[in-house]
């Protein structure tokens, strides 16, 4: 899979797109369950400029965001999986709760976040503002959570049982 790497090394191609003149977007999750909405977001968040940068939280810390039982699928499936979009340009794995230490390396002009954020609420929002990127909302009314998903896909299958 040609689209994941270390952070360092991305560090380094990202700084040649910079010098290229393309507009880099980092955006991140833990996309366990890709669903109509992920679609949506990444799609979006791709279309703000020239270059997406997935950053994905790594199996430990999705369970400890998600809980027990979580992830479902482990971080190199959802990486495979990721990578397939075509407007995925790079993948990178974090184990941090946030990205902050990925934003601060990167500093890409675009910090894109799903619609479950405003630009208010972002975690990494000083961040941004600090080397002066900007934070963009994506992927339009939150239609789907994979948590809810989840919920109802309990739900169904114990009512055929």
């Amino acid at each position: 899979m040609r689209k994941l790497y270390s952070l360092a090394r991305l560090t380094k191609i990202i700084q040649g797109h910079k010098k290229r003149g393309e507009r880099i977007v980092l955006t991140n999750g833990c996309f366990d369950l890709i669903h109509v909405g992920h679609v949506r977001y990444l799609k979006e968040a791709k279309g703000k400029g020239d270059i997406l940068i997935v950053a994905l939280n790594s199996d430990s810390s999705v369970r400890k965001l998600k809980g027990k039982g979580r992830p479902l699928l482990n971080q190199e499936e959802r990486a495979e999986i990721i990578a397939s979009f075509s407007f995925v340009d790079y993948i990178t794995l974090f184990e941090e709760p946030n990205v902050v230490k990925i934003l601060l390396a990167l500093e890409p002009d675009i910090h894109a976040k799903g619609s479950d954020y405003t630009k208010e609420t972002v975690p990494e929002k000083d961040t941004v503002k600090g080397y002066g990127g900007k934070i963009a909302i994506t992927g339009g009314p939150k239609v789907r959570s994979t948590s809810r998903l989840l919920k109802e896909i309990d739900t169904k299958t114990k009512k055929t049982e």
